[in-house]
């Protein structure tokens, strides 16, 4: 098999404490060897074996892929009216997700396939490796089934989310809709996905329908995540820690016991800057849950309508200026955190046997990427071992 060498890395990132310095297991002067789809050797960049080919990283920083835990890319339309109408005043609330749900029952497979191609070649010049997607724009048994199948097709990650909002159809019948999606919609859309999520919200679903979605989820062999605690307190974080969900996502509005519930179970707190950027909303405290031995990740969140950035470096750069996070933390949170939230231990993090999945920062120190907020450092890409074009 043919093998690569990056010599003259200046700052090479590992996650491992055990290769390096400090928790993000700091390499100054090193060299790493990729053969396939594996890293197969880590150390000093004066003792890098001889290879097929050999690229000089000529003092710049080698990071492990962004992993993207949190985005909704399976849409079609535009919300450019709703953006700016929110950025004149009027407020952000989850029934303008329904704008979405006609575009993308309206769209063929084929541009919804389209579309999802070009975010993940999107987020992979910005350096992430890993996506998650979820679906929620359909809202129907076919509509549900058809952008999970167009997902599982591109992506490993991919979470059924029929329990976005009620669909229009059901308005006034609530109780019937989540009978819809705990039965026919589960049972079509079980088979091309890993993840069941809900949207346990004022405006979206109480903490028993939100049970109910997650456990007849989980009886169909999908592992739980949740949005939760968004818009305002709620039960959406202290239902994901009694799930044992892989994650609780937004976690703006938390109490001390949502936060002690966080820090005794296995729950990640998934933290998504980019929507509160975009909504003139409060910011998640950081501080507070990383304090408290929370272990949080940070993601995109890209959506059209409360989040429409697919830049993990825009959002690492937001959660140190707004959210208490050190740069490492940052750092940490949107590669191994991310990881985590997805319960995978193959990515997000540079080790011999793992997964060939990191970036090429233009810049000395992956510091760089809070420090020079909107700058494109990352100059180049390797997913499982392959250049990213």
């Amino acid at each position: 098999m043919p093998s690569t060498v990056l010599t003259h890395i200046n700052t090479l990132v590992t996650n491992d404490p055990s290769l390096g310095t400090g928790p993000l297991g700091r390499l100054q002067d090193a060299a790493l060897v990729i053969e396939d789809d594996r890293v197969v050797w880590i150390g000093a960049s004066s003792r890098a074996p001889a290879t097929d080919s050999h690229i000089d990283a000529a003092g710049r920083s080698v990071i492990p892929g962004f992993v993207d835990s949190h985005a909704h890319l399976l849409f079609a339309g535009d919300r450019t009216a709703e953006f700016h109408a929110r950025m004149s005043g009027e407020p952000y609330e989850a029934g303008g997700i329904a704008t979405t749900v006609a575009a993308t029952r309206a769209a063929p497979d084929d541009e919804l396939a389209a579309r999802l191609a070009h975010f993940r070649r999107e987020m992979a010049r910005q350096g992430t490796t890993t996506v998650e997607t979820k679906s929620g724009y359909g809202l129907t048994v076919r509509d549900e089934a058809r952008a999970l199948r167009i997902a599982a097709e591109q992506l490993d990650e991919v979470t059924f989310l029929g329990a976005h909002i009620v669909a229009p159809e059901y308005r006034d019948d609530p109780a019937g809709y989540v009978d819809l999606v705990t039965g026919p919609m589960l049972d079509a859309c079980a088979p091309h996905a890993r993840w069941v999520d809900v949207f346990c919200e004022r405006g979206a679903f109480g903490a028993d329908q939100a049970r109910a979605v997650l456990l007849a989820g989980r009886a169909r062999g999908l592992r739980p995540r949740v949005h939760a605690n968004q818009l305002g307190p709620g039960p959406g974080v202290a239902l994901a820690v009694e799930l044992g969900a892989a994650s609780a996502d937004h976690c703006t509005h938390l109490t001390d016991a949502d936060v002690a519930a966080l820090a005794d179970g296995p729950t990640v707190a998934t933290l998504l800057p980019g929507c509160e950027f975009s909504t003139r909303s409060p910011y998640p405290d950081a501080r507070r849950l990383l304090d408290a031995g929370v272990v949080v990740a940070l993601a995109t969140d890209c959506n059209p309508g409360s989040s429409f950035t697919s830049s993990m470096p825009f959002c690492l750069a937001v959660a140190v200026r707004e959210m208490g996070m050190t740069p490492d933390e940052a750092l940490w949170s949107a590669t191994a955190g991310g990881a985590a939230a997805l319960e995978r231990a193959d990515v997000g993090r540079i080790v011999p046997g793992g997964r060939a999945d990191l970036a090429l920062l233009d810049a000395p120190d992956p510091v760089h990427l809070a420090y020079r907020p909107g700058v494109p450092l990352v100059s180049a890409v390797w997913r499982e071992g392959a250049r990213v074009d």
